[in-house]
């Protein structure tokens, strides 16, 4: 790996601090990991793929074209995470339907009165539901939250110790956000993060790039799906005790 997304945005001397000072070095495995699913909804995604300036135009978070771009990635790697009994989690926003518990999301973006009629699918969904392309089924995890960070004020922590997990795999939106908000938490917690590089995506290209660039300096080995891919394919089969899935709806094809 060594041509890297972020190196057309970093200076010489930028490649030679984190040369000089060691950071970037590839940290262990875990051994019991779980993949989280950041915010993969229509809010940011939209219903298709579109252009990034005209799918803002009703859905003011989207991340446009470039969602769609890692759907067949995030794709594999539920498949193979389900497959190998590996816990799949997602997380995704909720708000009272008055819009009062926003709260601190008010102060940074003009269009956030817009959220007074909510914005709605064409078949009349909110935008906080996960996308059907990687819907999730009955023994999948839901974790609903109201901050960048999936830990921040939701049961995340305490079921991935249920779970028994040493490690996160990370994907989702957006890369500079939530998604980088949920790894600095992980790392905090003392769990080995692996950001999927493919599998996250954002609306700023160089947002994108360089969050990245700062988590596999810091906190995350940030490395492609097919490496990951194939690192899970390694694991034993079953080791985790997940949920039955009984009396669940299947959103999901299995």
């Amino acid at each position: 790996m060594t041509d890297r997304i972020w190196d057309q945005f970093l200076t010489d001397r930028d490649k030679e601090v984190f040369a000089a000072s060691g950071f970037g070095a590839m940290a262990d495995w875990g051994e019991r990991p779980a993949l989280l699913i950041i915010d993969v909804n229509y809010a940011f995604c939209d219903e298709e793929s579109m252009p990034i300036l005209e799918s803002i135009k009703k859905w003011r978070t989207s991340c446009g074209e470039v969602a769609w771009e890692a759907m067949p990635v995030l794709q594999r790697l539920i498949d193979t995470c389900r497959g190998k009994g590996i816990p799949v989690i997602y997380t995704t926003g909720i708000r009272r339907p008055d819009n009062w518990d926003s709260g601190s999301w008010t102060w940074k973006n003009k269009r956030r009165q817009e959220e007074r009629k909510p914005v709605l699918t064409s078949d009349g969904r909110d935008g906080n539901e996960i996308v059907d392309a990687i819907a999730p089924g009955p023994r999948d995890i839901v974790v609903h939250k109201q901050k960048p960070s999936g830990f921040a004020g939701t049961p995340l922590h305490s079921y991935l110790q249920l779970l028994g997990c040493d490690s996160v795999i990370v994907t989702g939106t957006t890369t500079s956000g939530c998604v980088r908000a949920t790894v600095l938490d992980a790392f905090s917690l003392n769990f080995r993060v692996t950001v999927v590089e493919d599998g996250c995506f954002d609306r700023a290209q160089a947002s994108h790039a360089i969050n990245l660039c700062d988590m596999h300096a810091k906190y995350a080995n940030v490395m492609p799906s097919d490496a990951v891919i194939d690192h899970l394919n390694t694991l034993s089969q079953g080791m985790f005790d997940l949920p039955s899935g009984a009396g669940m709806t299947a959103t999901a094809a299995e």
